[in-house]
């Protein structure tokens, strides 16, 4: 498999963050401190807010903040209803299993969750960098453009990140590692090349997403290859600048 280009920058994030994968999430960003310009301030770390967070996971997140890492919210339980269209039949089936939280939900409920993600991070004196990933990066129902006391300025799904506050979109190739099937191996290594053949050709960085076990899977190789061949790495806040 092709890693990226010389030249071409880098997103990396951390997901599904919560208390269950605090051991794994650990050890994981001692790995990733083994490369080469991968500084805390590149690494963002998606966070699910509505675990049994005690105080030593507090503490633990309260710290990795305090190191540099930006902390994004992603979602409320990280747990999708039953599915309730074929859709999400589908998108369980290929990409989520039971990740989607917002899929088979009414806006309603979805705004409901995604405003006690953001008010969380508040109410335990956490700081958030103002990005919002959806869990599996399903919006589903979800009209950002009709919410106008948006808790989150930007949106990351599959096609890429959108500023909330202009409606800017910008698509963004991404590459993900979660290889615990050979089945999902032989589908991520050819995901993955073809976003990076897209960042190579559009001179795009490229979006390289990281779970909390994927360094112990069939792509581990893979992922810290494409990791370091990033020669310049970026962060989210970063995007509005650039383009």
């Amino acid at each position: 498999m092709n890693s990226v280009n010389n030249g071409l920058c880098a997103l990396v994030s951390v997901h599904d963050v919560m208390p269950e994968t605090r051991t794994p999430i650990s050890l994981l960003l001692q790995q990733l401190q083994r490369v080469e310009g991968l500084h805390p301030q590149h690494i963002t770390l998606l966070v699910v807010p509505g675990k049994s967070w005690q105080t030593a996971d507090l503490n633990w997140l309260q710290s990795l903040a305090h190191a540099g890492h930006p902390l994004a919210g992603h979602g409320w339980s990280h747990r999708a209803p039953p599915p309730g269209t074929l859709y999400h039949q589908v998108h369980s089936l290929l990409l989520s299993r039971r990740a989607a939280e917002h899929l088979s939900r009414p806006p309603a409920a979805l705004r409901q969750r995604v405003q006690a993600c953001h008010d969380w991070f508040a109410h335990h004196s956490l700081p958030h960098c103002g990005l919002y990933v959806p869990p599996a990066w399903a919006n589903g129902k979800l009209d950002w453009a009709t919410w106008h006391e948006r808790p989150f300025s930007q949106l990351e799904t599959l096609h890429g990140v959108t500023s909330l506050d202009t409606g800017q979109h910008q698509p963004l190739p991404l590459t993900g590692y979660e290889a615990d099937t050979a089945v999902r191996a032989w589908f991520l290594a050819r995901f993955n090349h073809c976003s990076k053949a897209i960042a190579r050709f559009r001179n795009r960085p490229l979006r390289i997403s990281l779970h909390p076990f994927d360094l112990t899977y069939g792509l581990a190789q893979n992922a810290l290859q494409d990791l370091a061949a990033a020669t310049r790495f970026l962060n989210y806040q970063d995007l509005p600048a650039r383009h």
